[in-house]
């Protein structure tokens, strides 16, 4: 091989691994939309599905749990204002978190949601919900936050979740920077 077609040999595979690093940079960047996707469309590790409204109720009932979380980094005070319900599948449902703000200055969060078992995810519909969109409480403020779902009937037809007769729905709340 000449010295010409060794450089030029060179100049290609730097040129390749240049591109390379810049797809893994870009794929870096987008892991975290595309798996909040990729859970959404799927219900993957207790990923609630979305819905506009709720199909109807059926007979049978099934609990749902309700879990309150809070990074040590927030000062607030977290935690569902109703722990338990029983409800038909099919049904709307809204429940309410309260929020509370510890300390004289505003703060800033935003909540992450799973389900579990996580077999349930695909079965779990929110309509409404606070998650994943930053909530500001002024020094001492408290609100209630509204979560509406429904359980798809379709839940008592799967083997993999018929057997399922408590659903836990789990928030944490972050600390957001501004």
């Amino acid at each position: 091989m000449t010295e010409h077609a060794q450089d030029n040999a060179n100049v290609r595979t730097a040129m390749k691994m240049g591109l390379f690093a810049l797809a893994m940079l870009g794929l870096a960047f987008a892991s975290v939309p595309l798996y909040r996707v990729f859970c959404q469309v799927t219900g993957f590790g207790g990923t609630t599905q979305v819905a506009q409204e709720a199909p109807g109720a059926v007979a049978g009932e099934i609990g749902v749990r309700f879990d309150a979380n809070i990074n040590s980094a927030l000062p607030w005070r977290f935690e569902p204002v109703q722990s338990t319900v029983r409800i038909a599948p099919g049904a709307r449902t809204i429940v309410h978190y309260r929020a509370t703000n510890l300390v004289a200055r505003p703060t800033t969060g935003t909540a992450t949601f799973n389900v579990s078992p996580v077999q349930a995810g695909p079965y779990f519909s929110k309509i409404e919900c606070f998650c994943f969109t930053e909530q500001t409480l002024k020094g001492g403020e408290s609100v209630d936050m509204p979560v509406t779902f429904f359980v798809d009937p379709a839940i008592r037809d799967d083997p993999a979740t018929a057997h399922i007769d408590e659903i836990t729905l789990s928030y944490t709340f972050f600390p957001v920077e501004n």
